[in-house]
């Protein structure tokens, strides 16, 4: 049974995966991105390994080593190292589980596998079963993210009864734009106590007022600062405040949506607004643009979320 440890809550920063020029895994500067996001973003949960993480495009091996390296460096320093495990093979997805618990991590997470699909609920259902039962001691979080899976099993039917069938059973990450089955998923479930982990960035104020617990996204990289601010402002029940730092928010993403924005745009962001270098994304993506990065750059610089001095110290400053 999963250890009873402090629910995953908050802010939870879906990790880039750091490469070199030559397209390799770049272990070297995990520990600065930890210090960054915990001392420049105020992020001290995080997600490895996953879309943003380009998990389904690194080897096995690689993805071990990715983990292992995130579980050492946040020693100490991280609330929350989840790592998502996922993979078309229900072996390799075990395997993944089973690394995960003997590194010392605090939770693992689970996409649909999305090549041979689940049929409906009891399919999905098993497949995750398997794959938890793998690593009995940790918390699991499903990752639904139908856009992109193809799995259409809405997250409240999911839930009915999971934890009868998967004890560890401890949240979901909810990356849809699927409001009403949010809402459910909440309303239908929040005593058993789970983690309703919001994975829409631009969205997260409406998920906080339908229960969201937390929130999971590749913006907290760069952008945690001003969405801790919202979460604060919220939480003081300053509504103002609050949608006035969303709509900041969603300024800069609906520019760079407009732009093309997926994972190669944000390795670039990352690389701009931190300093550290993300490198390039794997094939099949390609860089982004040298046009993207100027204009995304003055964006930012518009918004009040990057300063000239902040681009020669590697540090983002957000605006009030």
């Amino acid at each position: 049974m999963a250890s009873r440890k402090k629910n995953l809550q908050g802010l939870v920063a879906a990790t880039i995966t750091p490469m070199t020029e030559h397209g390799e895994i770049n272990l070297s500067v995990i520990g600065q991105y930890v210090d960054y996001l915990v001392d420049k973003q105020r992020v001290k949960n995080i997600f490895v390994n996953g879309t943003t993480g380009e998990g389904l495009s690194l080897s096995i091996s690689e993805r071990r080593l990715l983990a292992e390296e995130w579980v050492t460096k946040g020693r100490n320093k991280l609330d929350q190292v989840v790592i998502h495990v996922g993979a078309l093979s229900l072996k390799e997805s075990q395997e993944l589980a089973q690394h995960a618990a003997e590194i010392g991590a605090d939770g693992i997470a689970v996409i649909a596998p999305f090549f041979l699909k689940p049929r409906d609920k009891g399919d999905l259902t098993a497949f995750l079963r398997e794959v938890a039962a793998a690593a009995p001691a940790l918390p699991f979080y499903y990752y639904h993210i139908p856009a992109l899976t193809g799995v259409k099993i809405r997250a409240e039917e999911l839930l009915d009864g999971i934890q009868e069938q998967i004890p560890t059973f401890r949240g979901v990450k909810f990356s849809d734009m699927d409001l009403l089955d949010f809402g459910q998923c909440v309303d239908q479930y929040r005593q058993r106590q789970f983690a309703f982990l919001f994975g829409v960035d631009e969205q997260l104020l409406s998920a906080l007022v339908m229960g969201a617990t937390g929130a999971v996204g590749s913006t907290y990289n760069y952008l945690g600062q001003k969405t801790n601010q919202m979460l604060e402002a919220y939480e003081r029940k300053d509504l103002s405040s609050a949608l006035d730092h969303q709509f900041c928010i969603q300024r800069f993403i609906n520019f760079v949506v407009k732009l093309g924005f997926g994972v190669s745009q944000t390795k670039a962001i990352m690389t701009l607004v931190s300093g550290i270098p993300m490198g390039p994304p794997r094939l099949p993506l390609q860089r982004a643009s040298k046009e993207f990065i100027d204009k995304a750059e003055a964006k930012l610089k518009s918004l009040g979320f990057l300063s000239f001095r902040d681009l020669k110290n590697g540090n983002l400053e957000t605006s009030t």
